[in-house]
C-alpha cells in the first residue's frame, strides 16, 4: 500500500486533469500557430494521425509495457520542419496509461542525410493502493517527466537506412527514475514489395538502456505489414533482453497491433 501523507493534492485527479487539458489547449491555440508562422507560406503542412489496438501495450522504450490490452493515439500537426506530435495510450478500459506531447524539428535535411530534435513532457500513470481518509483505494496517480531526442538517419539506398536514435529522459518526480539514457543503432528497410500491392517495413534495432545505476542492452525488431492506399496495417515487435541488471526488464516481450491511418496534406495561402 502507497501513501502520500506530505501531498493530498496529487491525488486531485478532476483538478489536475482540468488544470492540464487547459495547458495542452493553450499550447495547441497560442503556440503552435505562432512557431508555424514563421514558415514559409508556400510549405506543405499536414494532419496525420494513426490509432493503434494491441494485445499487449508496449512504452516507446520497448522494456517497458503496460502487460495488458490497450489503445495508442498517434497525431502529427505540422510541416516538413516543426511537428507537434502527441501520442496518448490508454488501456482498453478507458484508464490513462501515458500522454507525451512531443515538439520536433527538422534540423537538416540533405539528399541522404537527416538530423531531427526533439522535446517532450509527459506524464505516465501507475495504478496503486492509497489511504485517503483511513480507507484503502485503488487510484491512478500521475509521474511527470522531461525528455530530449537527436535522431541522425542516413539514406544508403532507396528504400534502405541507417540510423542512431539518442533519448534523455529526466524524471521530476521525487518517485520517479531521475535519468534514463535510451541509444539505439538501427536498420530500417521500407517497402519491402509483396504481391497484390502488399508491403513490409521493417525495422531491426540494437539498444542500449541505462535507468539510473541500472543498464542493459536489447534486441527489438518492429515488423509493418500494409498495403498500397489502404488505412489499415498491422504491426508488430518482438524485444529481446540480451543483458541487463534493470529489475523489470523481461527477457522477451512481443506485441501485435491493428492500426488505423490518416492523411490529410493541404498547401497555406497567403
Amino acid at each position: 500500500m502507497l501513501q502520500f501523507p506530505s501531498c493530498p493534492e496529487s491525488l486531485n485527479f478532476p483538478r489536475l486533469h482540468f488544470i492540464f487539458a487547459v495547458k495542452i489547449v493553450l499550447y495547441l491555440v497560442l503556440v503552435q500557430p505562432m512557431m508555424l508562422k514563421g514558415q514559409s507560406a508556400e510549405q506543405n503542412r499536414w494532419f496525420n494521425g494513426s490509432i493503434h489496438a494491441t494485445n499487449n501495450g508496449i512504452s516507446l522504450i520497448p522494456t517497458f509495457m503496460l502487460g495488458k490490452p490497450a489503445s495508442i493515439f498517434y497525431l502529427t500537426v505540422g510541416s516538413s520542419k516543426f511537428r507537434f506530435e502527441p501520442e496518448m495510450r490508454f488501456s482498453l478500459k478507458g484508464q490513462p496509461w501515458s500522454f507525451i506531447f512531443w515538439w520536433r524539428y527538422q534540423l537538416l535535411e540533405r539528399d541522404r542525410f537527416k538530423l531531427s530534435l526533439g522535446a517532450h513532457p509527459s506524464l505516465a500513470f501507475r495504478a496503486t493502493t492509497a489511504d485517503l481518509n483511513g480507507r484503502p483505494t485503488e487510484v491512478l496517480y500521475p509521474t511527470r517527466f522531461f525528455a530530449g531526442e537527436l535522431v541522425p538517419t542516413w539514406k544508403i539506398l532507396d528504400h534502405v537506412s541507417v540510423g542512431m536514435y539518442y533519448l534523455y529522459s529526466r524524471g521530476l518526480d521525487s518517485y520517479a527514475n531521475r535519468n534514463t539514457h535510451f541509444l539505439t543503432v538501427n536498420t530500417h528497410f521500407s517497402k519491402i514489395k509483396l504481391s497484390g500491392g502488399y508491403y513490409l517495413n521493417w525495422k531491426p534495432q540494437l539498444y542500449y538502456l541505462k535507468i539510473d545505476q541500472k543498464d542493459g542492452v536489447f534486441f527489438v525488431s518492429n515488423l509493418t505489414l500494409a498495403k498500397e492506399k489502404a488505412p489499415f496495417s498491422i504491426y508488430a515487435i518482438v524485444n529481446k533482453r540480451l543483458r541487463s541488471t534493470i529489475v523489470s526488464s523481461r527477457d522477451f516481450v512481443w506485441n501485435l497491433s491493428c492500426a488505423y491511418s490518416f492523411q490529410n496534406h493541404y498547401l497555406k495561402k497567403r
